[in-house]
């Protein structure tokens, strides 16, 4: 064969290759988009505040980009981490889920209607060019996502090219919902780390539909209603705390933890025989080069130096 002939034949097989359709995300059976996601033109640099207020507006909290710059963008990196934007959402009321990282979860949280804050690379990994973008839809027709990203209020991306930023960015991820809502997709362990990260700016109160919600989808999870019975003590509903604490044992009778606060409850309660009871299974389970063994022979000491006095046990307040 002619070295020409070789040559054409080489480029019609690549042009093959290239040509060949993408994969489509799987579950996208249909075009999904949430138009009225509002949209921010970022400012030199400025893409986190701005994709952050576009998560923001989307649960009708009436934010600017401008108004989140001080709070997630950092001058010297010209630019803002994950974590501020996490922080930023607390403050404003808002409880962030990661997202799995698959195209498929994001296809799922559209169809819940949730917008995904997402992190892409521009850039090559040699030369990285981070950028923030809000995925708002999914074209089954041309195989494209759509972004509010820069200054484009309805950017197309190709699924090739998209899976190239999003890889780049390590397909992180984020869900912004109001309290009480919950991400289509996600574990257990997530829903409670989040919950649990955003109580101490949200406060107790405005977090307990948010694990009411978990344990709705997950009612034979243990970690989810011991983090539930925390939720409740914290927002002094003693009898609520009780009614959870039981309920995570009745999962997993050795959830150590959970003895653990179940017991100091009690005993709070002026039950110390009750609490000493609750105790002694975690305090023979447990052993003393395990981290929770600390805390269990603290809450076992405080126990055996508290006076006697009258018990009301926490479940007679939850009927009150």
């Amino acid at each position: 064969m002619r070295p020409a002939a070789v040559f054409s034949l080489l480029l019609t097989l690549v042009a093959g290759c290239s040509l060949s359709p993408a994969r489509p995300p799987a579950g996208a059976d249909a075009s999904v988009e949430l138009a009225a996601v509002p949209f921010f033109p970022q400012a030199r640099y400025q893409c986190g505040p701005a994709a952050l207020a576009t998560v923001l507006a989307a649960t009708s909290l009436p934010v600017t980009a401008d108004a989140l710059v001080d709070a997630v963008y950092l001058p010297g990196r010209e630019g803002s981490l994950q974590a501020e934007l996490a922080a930023a959402a607390r403050r404003h009321g808002r409880v962030p889920f990661p997202v799995a990282a698959s195209e498929e979860a994001l296809v799922a949280e559209l169809s819940a209607g949730h917008p995904v804050l997402i992190l892409q690379n521009l850039g090559l990994d040699s030369l990285p060019r981070w950028h923030y973008a809000v995925v708002v839809g999914y074209r089954v027709d041309t195989a494209q996502w759509v972004l509010r990203s820069g200054r484009e209020r309805r950017r197309l991306e190709g699924v090739r090219a998209f899976r190239r930023h999003w890889e780049g960015g390590a397909r992180w991820g984020l869900v912004v919902l109001p309290p009480g809502q919950l991400p289509a997709v996600a574990t257990p362990r997530v829903v409670a780390g989040s919950l649990a990260a955003a109580e101490p700016l949200l406060g107790a109160g405005a977090t307990l539909a948010g694990w009411e919600a978990a344990l709705a989808r997950w009612p034979a999870d243990a970690d989810l209603a011991f983090g539930a019975g925390n939720s409740f003590r914290a927002a002094e509903l003693p009898g609520e705390a009780f009614i959870h604490y039981q309920r995570a044992l009745a999962i997993d009778p050795q959830h150590a933890a959970t003895r653990n606060n179940l017991a100091d409850l009690l005993l709070a309660q002026g039950c110390a025989g009750q609490a000493r009871a609750a105790l002694a299974p975690a305090l023979k389970a447990v052993g003393a080069d395990d981290p929770l063994g600390p805390v269990l022979a603290a809450t076992a000491q405080q126990i055996e130096v508290a006076a006697g006095g009258s018990c009301k046990l926490p479940g007679d307040l939850a009927a009150e």
